[in-house]
């Protein structure tokens, strides 16, 4: 059982806009618009950490160990043990840049580090200037009172291992509580869609503190692609995380376990410092309960991974990310034709009622009553709506922002390079795809228009057209920050709807 405490540090409709047709048409429009904005800002900050308190005694210095570092290098990662602390996590797999040939490295520098040790009021224990003695690949040590802690440290994927087996041959019972924690340096939050900061696991709820919240308030950590995630095998664990200046504390203490004269007791506590991709962390998951849920897929997450999988897999037939996702945004595509054929005919139809629409405007002008009636009948005849256009835009709103999260926490994404663009994942520094985007969603705009649009105020097709005519401009300032893959699929969509839309028109006539 893990308890949570709580003080200051812690973890945490067509018919009713025929009522008012140009109020609601154009209303009603741009309150989607400020939804969908008020989305994409809000997307990665729905979540609430909870609150628990730090009532727990906590070791608090951070003075470097007088011992000299230890180096143990696996296939996937490199650490330095220096007694209780382990730092400078290399994950050779990665570089930090493209152009960099230095990896990618976690709790790096001065006070950052992974310290798991014990408290006892029985009995010494080992701190942080102890020194150790080898034996084979353990670490070894006793105190005046002959109580041994044994100490391995092994390395599989991207878990660490540590395995301690105190042993007790004192006269005398003695009660010992271990503890984990893990210090960091501030970090910046490096998207504001992507859950960072502190996480925490515990009675099968995942929970997040951002970066900024940790800043107002006083168990590992998680960046967009990396995290460091500790986990000790026991039971009845009080969980903290808080901020001290500009270090970041993030621990667990167990109750105290009792250990009687002439026994011993092993507890194993996990380390998970890695990328956040799927399966590696499905790998660990054994280990350290709850890490597969640490990645943040987003609201749409049963868009989300199939849309990520699907990436990947493209990939591998492709050997290019760019190329993937224009490949992933022609299978969606073709999947919506039926839907989009639809919508297409739609409007089509809506066109050609302009006529029969504008009469009935000109005759009832001055009785708004018979004439919204007499429109009522014509859409009803017509089996359409002034909307009924709009759908494909709005059925693409939650693969939107799937793709965006999809995009953000894509480890591989990260350095993916697609002919000017070195890193797909960020936005274009050149603004060559917004602009296409903008570009291309006119034109298709352009083409979807009628030839002689209506100027009555009150046809709400009209309504929506002169709204509709700044999505352009709009979108493309808005895209012009995101993150360039992201871009490169609408874009692409865009130029897969002129032809759809071409191919419609030929076949209905």
């Amino acid at each position: 059982m893990v308890t949570y405490l709580d003080n200051n540090s812690g973890f945490n409709s067509w018919n009713a806009m025929q009522k008012n047709q140009k109020k609601k048409s154009s209303i009603g429009f741009w309150g989607w618009m400020v939804l969908f904005l008020l989305s994409w800002w809000l997307i990665g900050t729905f979540f609430q950490s909870k609150e628990v308190q730090n009532n727990v005694q906590q070791p608090i210095a951070i003075e470097a160990s007088i011992l000299e570092n230890q180096s143990i290098d696996s296939d996937k990662i490199a650490i330095d043990v220096r007694g209780l602390r382990i730092s400078n996590i290399a994950l050779k797999e990665y570089k930090q840049s493209p152009k960099s040939s230095d990896s990618v490295a976690l709790l790096n520098g001065e006070n950052n580090f992974i310290e798991i040790g014990f408290l006892s009021p029985d009995t010494n224990v080992p701190n942080i200037n102890t020194k150790w003695q080898a034996n084979g690949d353990d670490m070894i040590w006793k105190n005046d009172a002959k109580v041994a802690f044994n100490r391995n440290i092994s390395i599989q994927n991207y878990v660490i291992k540590i395995s301690d087996t105190i042993k007790n041959n004192s006269a005398k019972e003695i009660n010992l509580s271990p503890y984990a924690r893990v210090i960091s340096g501030a970090h910046e939050t490096q998207s504001a869609a992507v859950e960072t900061g502190g996480v925490v696991y515990a009675n099968s709820n995942l929970d997040y503190e951002n970066w900024v919240k940790l800043n107002k308030k006083s168990f590992g950590f998680a960046e967009q692609y990396w995290e460091t995630i500790v986990s000790i095998d026991a039971n009845d664990q009080t969980i903290s995380l808080k901020k001290n200046g500009d270090l970041y504390f993030a621990g667990t203490m167990v109750a105290p376990l009792k250990i009687a004269p002439g026994n011993e007791t092993t507890i194993d506590t996990y380390v998970f410092a890695g990328p956040r991709i799927a399966h590696v962390v499905d790998a660990a998951n054994d280990n350290i309960p709850g890490l597969s849920k640490t990645i943040d897929y987003g609201w749409f997450w049963f868009f989300a991974q199939p849309m990520l999988w699907m990436i990947n897999w493209l990939y591998v037939l492709v050997g290019n990310y760019g190329i993937a996702i224009i490949l992933m945004t022609l299978i969606l595509r073709l999947l919506m034709w039926p839907l989009t054929r639809k919508s297409y005919a739609s409007t089509m139809a809506m066109q050609k009622m302009q006529p029969e629409l504008q009469r009935v405007q000109k005759l009832y002008a001055n009785d708004k009553a018979r004439l919204q009636m007499e429109m009522m009948k014509i859409y009803q005849t017509h089996k359409t709506s002034p909307m009924s256009g709009c759908l494909p835009m709005l059925i693409q709103i939650p693969i939107f922002f799937a793709l965006y999260k999809a995009l953000l926490i894509s480890v591989p994404m990260r350095s993916a390079h697609f002919l000017w663009i070195s890193d797909l994942s960020v936005m274009d520094p050149y603004f060559i795809l917004p602009v296409l985007m903008g570009a291309t969603m006119w034109l298709q705009q352009y083409l979807q228009s009628p030839k002689t649009p209506s100027t009555s105020k009150n046809d709400p097709m009209a309504s929506t057209q002169r709204v509709m005519k700044w999505m352009p401009i709009l979108f493309t300032i808005m895209f012009a920050w995101m993150p360039a893959g992201l871009v490169l699929y609408w874009t692409v969509s865009n130029v897969f709807g002129i032809f759809q839309m071409y191919v419609i028109k030929k076949t209905m006539k």
